[in-house]
This record gives structure tokens, C-alpha cells and sequence, in this order.
């Protein structure tokens, strides 16, 4: 790889066949890299063949590598819980056999402690009326999938679709979250009305710097964020409850090195308030649902609004316009056509 990836941090996940878990784990921001591979077993340097023999006691699985500044380990487990079949002790829908049964290898015991907790945690849900039987196990070695593997999903779009719809992975996950359709696997569950988790669960879920900047007022640099420069069409949403703020048709470059936006997608949606902690008095922008501080918002914004929402990229959760209706935000579509 040209890439350095030193920095990042690593995670693996058994979720059944790879081409699918990849292409669920790529999406996602703050996700750097998503390898296919195998582990857990025996046999040094398996291949598929020896692998899909079901003798070498490895199983397929993805090493995710991630920028914690970004995304937590926690929220790549509330992914990896979200699209696939926790509760399947003999494989996943329609690959059978012990090398697709699902797991978690933890690399670390912070990451073997979370793990345990949500999977607990699923249990006592109620959500399946089956046990979740996905093992927690020890990372100890992984191999890379050979080359064809690899991005399946991008390389070879038509089989890959073909294989996912009628593998009966997606009609489940349907099913099963039918009640949680306008979130998304990044974003912390919604407790209540409010929208907003407790204490604990933010600090589990969120990164430091999402923490910092949505629970304790805080500012992340300039220049040095997700979104500040992120072009995509899109939608922006609150990272603790998912509801809709901002949309890239309304998004500019101000020079400052924060998102920046001349009006909210969805009004209802912000909440604007005086802050006096500075020498100045300055407006502070915050989400409705979940209170999260979001930034502040000036009177030197392009016409015909004037108005410049300076928001933080640690606050939001930017979707990309293909996978709003897939996300449950598919009424918002409008808006791009």
C-alpha cells in the first residue's frame, strides 16, 4: 500500500461472506481501508478454495482499519451488529458452513470489553427471539483474500448485486430494523424522545473529538476535519440521533476551514441561542432532538440569506445522496433532482 496506514487503528469481523461486509464497512466515514481475508484457523496463508473446504477452521472476515478521530469501536460494532444475522449458528442466509459463521476478533481487551457489552446488550434488547450466538474471539493472525476479492463489490458490480439480493441478507436486515430505518449504523442508537443517549453510551460510542464537540461545547481545528472541503451531494446529520441539518445544495466554501452552509436543510431541526463565553456575543447552532452543539452561525453569508452556519465536521454525518433512500432519508431525494 502507498498509503500510510500506521497511524490507524485496526478491527476484524466474521459476518459471513466478505464481499458483503466490506461493501457495508467501505461506506462508511472515517473508515480508511476494508480488507477481505481470512483468520481464525489453522492453515498458514489459506486460500479461498481451502477455506470454502470448511477444514482449515478459518472464516471469512474483513480487517477494517479506521481513524478513531472519526469513528469509535464502538460504532463499528453497532455496524457490524446491523447487517448481518447475530443470532445464525450455522453460517449467514445462504453460505452455510463453519467458515461463515460470524465473530468478533478482538485486538486489544478495550476492544474484547466493548465487545461482550454490546453484545450483552443486544441480547437483553429482545430485538431477536433467538440468542445472539456471535463469538468473541482473540485477533491473533490474518490473511489477505486474493486480489479478485478485493473490492468485489466495485470490480464486479452487476454479480455482486445478484448474489447480494438473493442471499436473503437485506430482506432480513429489513425485518430486523425495520423500527430503527431513519438511522444509520454510524450513529449512536436514539434512547427516548430527546434523541439522546445516556452519558455512558455517548462516551462509548462517540470518538473523543465527537464527544468534545457535541457534549462539551467544543471546536475542532480548522482545515484538519472531515467535511470542511467534502463536495459530494449529500445530506448532513446530527452524529448522536441522525435527524436532518444540512445539505450540500446549501453548502459553500467561506475560507474559514469549517463546513459552512447558508441555510439549515430542516429548520425544525436547529436550535439557535445566544453564547456569551467569548468577549463577544455570538450565536450558538444546536440540534433539537439530541442538544448536541453543532457551531455558531454569523450574518456574513452569501445572499440571498446572509447567513453562515459555521459547523463542526465532528457534529455531523454526511450521507451521500445514492444511499439516502437506502438510509430512510429517501423523502429528502427532491431536493437533487
Amino acid at each position: 500500500m502507498k498509503n500510510d496506514h500506521s497511524k490507524l487503528a485496526a478491527a476484524t469481523f466474521a459476518g459471513g461472506c466478505f464481499w458483503c461486509t466490506e461493501s457495508d464497512f467501505a461506506q462508511r466515514t472515517g473508515i480508511v481501508e476494508v480488507i477481505p481475508g481470512y483468520t481464525g484457523g489453522h492453515k498458514e496463508d489459506p486460500s479461498y478454495n481451502e477455506v470454502l473446504s470448511g477444514r482449515t477452521g478459518h472464516r471469512e472476515a474483513v480487517q477494517v482499519r479506521f481513524d478513531e478521530k472519526v469513528i469509535s469501536y464502538a460504532q463499528l460494532l453497532d455496524i457490524f451488529w446491523r447487517h448481518m444475522d447475530p443470532t445464525d449458528t450455522g453460517g449467514q442466509f445462504v453460505d452455510r458452513g463453519s467458515q461463515y459463521r460470524s465473530a468478533i476478533f478482538y485486538h486489544d481487551t478495550s476492544q474484547k470489553a466493548l465487545a461482550e457489552e454490546s453484545k450483552q446488550a443486544l441480547d437483553r434488547s429482545g430485538r431477536f427471539d433467538k440468542p445472539v450466538a456471535t463469538e468473541i474471539l482473540p485477533f491473533e493472525k490474518f490473511y489477505p483474500a486474493e486480489f479478485y476479492h478485493q473490492e468485489y463489490y466495485k470490480k464486479n458490480p452487476l454479480r455482486y448485486k445478484f448474489y447480494r439480493s438473493n442471499s436473503g441478507r437485506d430482506q432480513f436486515l429489513h425485518t430486523a430494523w425495520a423500527d430503527e430505518k431513519h438511522l444509520d449504523s454510524q450513529a449512536p442508537t436514539v434512547h427516548g424522545d430527546n434523541g439522546k443517549p445516556p452519558d455512558a453510551v455517548l462516551r462509548e460510542r462517540l470518538s473523543a473529538l465527537q464527544y468534545t464537540v457535541t457534549q462539551q461545547d467544543g471546536t475542532e481545528p480548522p482545515f484538519d476535519n472531515a467535511y470542511w472541503d467534502n463536495h459530494a451531494e449529500g445530506i448532513y446529520v446530527d452524529i448522536v440521533s441522525g435527524e436532518p441539518l444540512f445539505s450540500s445544495a446549501d453548502k459553500y466554501d467561506s475560507g474559514t476551514g469549517w463546513p459552512s452552509f447558508s441555510r439549515p436543510l430542516a429548520s425544525e431541526n436547529i436550535v439557535e441561542r445566544k453564547d456569551r463565553r467569548l468577549l463577544t456575543t455570538r450565536i450558538e447552532v444546536r440540534s433539537k432532538r439530541a442538544d448536541s452543539h453543532l457551531g455558531h452561525v454569523f450574518e456574513d453569508g452569501p445572499p440571498p440569506f446572509r447567513r453562515r452556519y459555521c459547523i463542526n465536521s465532528a457534529a455531523l454525518r454526511f450521507i451521500p445522496k445514492e444511499r439516502l433512500a437506502d438510509d430512510g432519508y429517501g423523502h429528502l431525494l427532491k431536493q437533487f433532482h
